[in-house]
Formats: structure tokens, sequence, C-alpha cells
């Protein structure tokens, strides 16, 4: 079973990351950007051999999801912070979110042309100066997935698919952060990618009913992964 724990708790990672990003944008206004790249990219990796994949590749995952699954291990130690209540409303939120957006066909589909048209639009942005022109297409640049005009349109797919639910994630912060629209479109880009991690993280097993037993499953698999 520990293949599977792992799965679940980089899908875990994955969401708590991208709740973290939220809190952090809300309350600072900024983020480590290789942790917001690896947020945002995990959009646009549709077909991975591997669940890592999703995440920039095993060998990298220490690295890329290190916000999420320092978070992560907090929660399991139980570590006070301030921000952690606001980080967890967010990840259950997401969760809860990604169940009703499940049952809706039609957004899905909506979601995933849109994820396409951005994803040909993030090639123009990419530094695609190291590769040649056979291999521009395939390559894993997750800063191009970062442009202004990207993350502007996935807020917007944000604001035109999940936004239309009558449960809504509230986001608590700064104001003078959160009516700053480029930061409004980078939360709802991150929530976006919260979404899709709780549905990776369904994905590959992960049940409410776990999160009961959550220290117990996700200790080990955190010691695995960071290693």
């Amino acid at each position: 079973m520990s293949r599977e724990h792992d799965e679940q708790v980089i899908a875990l990672a994955g969401i708590f990351q991208a709740a973290s990003l939220v809190d952090q944008i809300a309350r600072r206004g900024m983020v480590p950007q290789n942790s917001f790249e690896t947020s945002i990219a995990s959009l646009f990796v549709t077909n991975p051999e591997m669940t890592e994949d999703i995440y920039g590749g095993a060998t990298e995952l220490p690295f890329n999801l290190s916000t999420g699954l320092r978070t992560l291990q907090d929660v399991v130690e139980k570590k006070r912070n301030e921000n952690n209540a606001d980080v967890m409303r967010y990840a259950l939120s997401a969760m809860h979110l990604e169940r009703k957006l499940s049952a809706r066909p039609d957004l899905l589909n909506e979601i995933g042309k849109r994820l396409d048209e951005l994803n040909r639009k993030a090639q123009y942005f990419g530094d695609h100066s190291d590769v040649t022109d056979d291999t521009k297409e395939d390559r894993f640049i997750p800063s191009a997935f970062t442009h202004t005009n990207v993350i502007a349109g996935l807020g917007g797919l944000y604001q035109d698919t999940l936004s239309t639910f009558s449960f809504r994630i509230q986001v608590s912060g700064d104001p003078r952060n959160l009516q700053n629209s480029e930061n409004a479109a980078k939360i709802r880009a991150l929530l976006l990618a919260a979404v899709r991690a709780a549905m990776l993280w369904r994905q590959v097993g992960g049940k409410r009913w776990h999160l009961i037993f959550f220290k117990s499953r996700v200790r080990p698999s955190l010691k695995r992964i960071q290693r």
C-alpha cells in the first residue's frame, strides 16, 4: 500500500501547496516563484506517466512541492501557525468543490477545452532558446504558464466555472492585496490548481474518511518523498 499512500500524499501536498500560496498572496502579496510555477503548471499536465510527473518528476518533487510538503508536515505535527486554519479551510474547501465539479461533466468539458486553449497560448511565452523547433511543443516550461496573460485566462476560467456554484471559497487577507487585479487572478488560478490536485487525490484512491487517520497515513510517505 505504500505506493498508493505516496501518490495520495503527493496529491495532498499539491492541494496544500496551492492553498498555502493562496494564503501568502492574500496576506503578503507575494509567493515563492518556483512553488507558484509548479502549482500552475500542474493544470496543464494531462497525460502523466506517473503521478510525480504532474509536479515536474520524482527527482524534483522535494523542491517543486516543498511548500506543500512543509505545510502538510506542519499539519501532521500539529504545529501552531496563525495561518494554518485558513490554509486548512482552503484545502478542505477545494476537496468539497471538486466533488461538486465531478458531477458536472459540462463544466469539466469546458475547463478541459479552455485549458487546451491556454496551453497553446502559453507556448508563445516560454523560453525556447535552448531547444530545437522539433521539441518546442513537448518541452515542459513551467514559467510559460505563469505569464500574466495565462494567469488572467485561468482566473477567468475559474470565474466562469467553479465560481458558478453556490458554494464559494472565501479568501481572507489584506484588502489591498485582494483588491489587486493581478493578485485576484493568481488566487483564482491557484484555487483551480487546488481543485485539480483534489481530483488527483480522489483518482489515486483518496477518500474523505482517510482524513480521520490522517497522521498515520501521511507521515511515512512524507519521509519517503522528502528524503
